[in-house]
């Protein structure tokens, strides 16, 4: 269901202290917004986040040693074969690809954990949150994809909450960098690299609709690099 975006304006105002308060760089005024005053907004489907985070943890599993076949076993008793990514499709069927990015997305589903209401909250000084791992499909005892949503049961946050997230993670995607570029401190312990994966996901969960805004992208066209 779509509903209007809250104004883009005193939320950049709210995140940019949230930057100062962590001691990060701010960016200079002219800092796009993400959304313009009127944009209309709305998440992903359900099934279609829920989805996400499955073919995401069937990357994680590959990227720590599950071997091949019984991840496409899970995948096809899923139906979720094609919901995987080119890239995610050599990765998975025959060790294509960086490793290390992979594993990268356990943040991107600590970020997608959070739409959906598995964690409490999205904090940018720590790491993904602690018991993330027991509410993804627990795939060493055979979970099904069916029987975990049948026990997870995810509920939505509300997209103004998850659009305001989404601005924060795109200022502190520019601040983290920056601030690795210049050798500044970094306020906890996590970098630039989990950021962009947070910021990766919700852009990902969450659609505008405007005169600026196109179609929405699949997993592999977010472009973190404006």
């Amino acid at each position: 269901m779509t509903a209007t975006a809250p104004d883009p304006l005193p939320v950049r105002e709210a995140n940019l202290r949230v930057l100062e308060r962590l001691g990060l760089p701010v960016p200079a005024d002219n800092f796009p917004m993400v959304w313009d005053p009127g944009d209309e907004m709305e998440l992903r489907p359900r099934a279609e986040l829920e989805a996400r985070v499955a073919v995401l943890n069937i990357v994680l599993a590959r990227s720590f040693g599950m071997p091949p076949k019984m991840a496409m076993e899970w995948l096809l008793d899923a139906h979720l074969v094609e919901r995987l990514t080119r890239p995610e499709w050599h990765f998975v069927v025959a060790d294509k690809g960086d490793q290390f990015s992979f594993a990268l997305h356990l943040e991107a589903v600590y970020a997608l954990g959070w739409v959906m209401g598995l964690t409490r909250d999205l904090d940018p000084c720590r790491a993904s949150a602690n018991g993330l791992v027991q509410r993804l499909p627990n795939l060493a005892e055979g979970e099904t994809f069916a029987s975990w949503r049948g026990r997870t049961l995810t509920a939505p946050r509300e997209p103004g909450e998850v659009a305001s997230q989404l601005d924060l993670h795109y200022c502190l995607d520019w601040a983290y960098l920056e601030a690795e570029r210049r050798n500044l401190p970094l306020p906890g312990e996590v970098d630039s690299n989990a950021i962009g994966q947070r910021r990766w996901a919700l852009e990902w969960a969450v659609v505008f609709h405007g005169p600026y805004h196109d179609a929405p992208l699949a997993w592999e066209e977010i472009d973190l690099s404006v």
